[in-house]
């Protein structure tokens, strides 16, 4: 039996109430981002990495105790300061690859705030139940950075 594959893609938007530049550094500071993009709070932390230019790289390594770890690694493509991150990513299921994508961050001001959009195009070597699942997490991901960048 072959194994599957779903393509898909979502696209999410946020209006923050927080400066591009502040939004821009909850993406591109390590320590800023380690306080927003971070797996429920029963998780425990494992490989953690943040090369933030054309080029380089991140990883992030979790998963609740003793339980299943969920691992992304991912390849900056594109970085257009204040306006633009284009990248693409691997998520990991206990070893096992279970999609790759290619998403981009798009930065506007909008008055005193940000419009944020979330474009995310996936190959998922699963069902299409999961599909839904990464957006549910992207979503969760935007709730959390909206939070950090208002100072919630």
């Amino acid at each position: 039996m072959s194994t599957p594959i779903t393509h898909a893609s979502f696209t999410l938007e946020r209006k923050l109430d927080a400066p591009v530049s502040r939004v821009w550094s909850a993406f591109s500071d390590y320590g800023n981002k380690k306080k927003w993009f971070v797996g429920p709070e029963e998780w425990t932390q494992g490989e953690s990495s943040l090369d933030f230019r054309e080029g380089g790289s991140e990883t992030d390594t979790g998963g609740p105790e003793g339980g299943f770890v969920s691992s992304m690694k991912s390849v900056y493509h594109d970085i257009v300061e204040n306006q633009r991150i284009v990248y693409s990513y691997e998520m990991y299921l206990n070893g096992e690859r279970m999609s790759v994508s290619l998403s981009t961050i798009e930065m506007e001001s909008d008055g005193d705030g940000t419009r944020l959009t979330l474009t995310e195009q996936g190959a998922y070597f699963t069902s299409e139940d999961h599909v839904e699942g990464r957006k549910e997490g992207a979503e969760g991901l935007l709730d959390a950075l909206k939070a950090f960048v208002e100072g919630n």
